[in-house]
């Protein structure tokens, strides 16, 4: 059995860190074409169709790593935790290739878009790499326990805590490019660029001010609370239940 987890763990990896080379790849494509000179804000005009595209392909990524999370896993909390490792190392390696290929980021520091969905997210490159290795240390801990013979799931409380730190991480992202778009526009209409190209051109024209640290601090500490709470309860319940 552990030597079935490590395989799937193996080429989980080896799927994540091409899907990264891939997503690289498009993003280098797309950066030769609309910033010759290397990528700053503000951002350049892009056709319309082009940004719509993109939007779907982020979509489409995050389908094939669900996707994958869903074929690898035994159980649903087990599934559930091959995504987030399969996102974890996806997002690792689209910088590491980034910075191989490109020589970009300069630094840990350097800001970059970082989704797209439902709304554009901003912040320094160093955000999500540690939220991609919290969500590797959260894959390992649930496999664990599902590899032991104990089939590990989170209590409503440890989701609750999950989904909240997940929000207030996905805040600090946000809230730069919000305060900078509700300056002219109002919260609906965030949500129809179909029907609003002028929100489009608008949006090009930011340069990111400030990132929030300390709300993105605030959910990987409630993140670890869930992490630790889920640890901690379910290694005394797997020590009081015989390994079927």
């Amino acid at each position: 059995m552990q030597n079935n987890l490590v395989k799937t763990f193996a080429w989980l990896f080896v799927f994540s860190v091409a899907m990264g080379f891939m997503e690289s790849a498009v993003v280098v494509y797309l950066r030769k074409i609309y910033y010759p000179g290397g990528f700053d804000f503000p951002l350049a005009p892009i056709d319309f169709n082009i940004a719509i595209t993109e939007i779907l392909r982020e979509a489409a990524t995050l389908i094939m790593l669900i996707s994958a999370g869903i074929i690898a896993g035994r159980t649903k909390t087990e599934k559930f935790g091959f995504f987030v490792f399969c996102f974890g190392i996806w997002d690792i390696f689209y910088y590491v290739f980034l910075k191989l290929l490109i020589g970009w980021p300069v630094s840990l520091l350097t800001w970059d878009i970082l989704f797209l969905i439902p709304t554009t997210w901003v912040g320094p490159v160093l955000g999500p790499i540690i939220n991609s290795l919290t969500m590797i240390m959260l894959a390992v801990l649930i496999s664990r326990f599902t590899n032991s013979g104990y089939q590990a799931k989170f209590e409503r409380m440890e989701w609750l805590l999950l989904v909240s730190g997940s929000l207030v991480i996905i805040s600090s992202y946000i809230e730069d490019y919000l305060q900078y778009i509700l300056q002219h526009y109002n919260f609906g209409q965030l949500f129809h660029f179909s029907e609003n190209e002028k929100l489009l051109d608008y949006a090009v024209h930011y340069i990111p001010v400030s990132f929030s640290w300390w709300l993105f601090v605030l959910g990987e500490a409630v993140l670890f609370v869930a992490i630790a709470r889920f640890y901690f309860r379910n290694k005394k319940a797997r020590g009081t239940k015989p390994n079927v």
